[in-house]
């Protein structure tokens, strides 16, 4: 009996494993990366157009745009992760659970600092989106394994959605690649949630559903910013406007 024991944990071992391999890259996706921390060139830096409403922050047009946009939606999820692993539900969750999301967790405040640092490296102060922005979860039960699951699998698959819609914006090469490495973060995270979710920790084919890849393109969604701001806005406390976006 004994040795039946012994060789189900080392099955489950290797599962756990497995998974945790297929999220290791994700940890890597913006390393050498350090070519985003000053691309910009200020003798070709554009002016954005002015803010309709001064009172409210915009987000800018072109890159600028489109990386203060990514840093809004990295602040979102980084502060989401916070929350799942500072909860309740966390510290009674499965150790194979709390793995993956602290994964997730470690993550997403990376993308977080990296975004920061992109930004205030190369462009003026005001022009950056504020650092801590504030966010609204009172919809989510941290203390419900299938509230907080079900939320950070909608968050996961609107980052996919927003950095494919976001590709078409970016004028910087050194910015469409790094924004094209960090949405195959959030696509394997999107999986590992799945995974999750499905009670089989070592299926990797549930995020190609339906839902998910498009029937006849094996595409995943792509959506503008302005459609992504208003899924996650439920979300979002502190105003901002995104006038110079599609």
């Amino acid at each position: 009996m004994k040795n039946k024991n012994v060789k189900v944990e080392s099955l489950v071992t290797k599962k756990g494993n497995k998974r945790r391999q297929f999220l290791k890259m994700s940890g890597l996706a913006i390393a050498g990366s350090g070519l985003l921390l000053s691309c910009s060139d200020d003798d070709d830096f554009t002016e954005p157009n002015p803010d309709p409403d001064p009172e409210t922050f915009d987000l800018g047009g072109g890159d600028l745009g489109v990386l203060n946009y990514a840093y809004a939606l990295e602040q979102l999820e980084a502060d989401f992760y916070t929350k799942v692993v500072n909860g309740s539900y966390w510290s009674g969750a499965a150790m194979e659970e709390k793995q993956i999301l602290e994964d997730l967790y470690n993550h997403e405040v990376n993308h977080r600092e990296f975004f920061k640092a992109a930004l205030n490296a190369n462009f003026d102060a005001e022009l950056v989106l504020p650092e801590s922005l504030e966010f609204d979860f009172s919809s989510v039960d941290f203390s419900d394994r299938d509230s907080v699951l079900s939320t950070a699998q909608l968050l996961e698959d609107t980052g996919v959605k927003a950095y494919n819609g976001a590709g078409k914006i970016i004028e910087t090469a050194a910015y469409l690649v790094i924004a094209g490495k960090i949405v195959s973060v959030e696509a394997r995270h999107a999986a590992a949630i799945r995974s999750i979710r499905g009670n089989d920790m070592d299926d990797f084919k549930l995020f190609a559903g339906d839902d998910i890849v498009a029937p006849g393109t094996g595409l995943d969604g792509a959506e503008n910013p302005s459609v992504i701001i208003n899924a996650a806005g439920g979300f979002i406390v502190t105003p901002f406007t995104a006038n110079q976006l599609p």
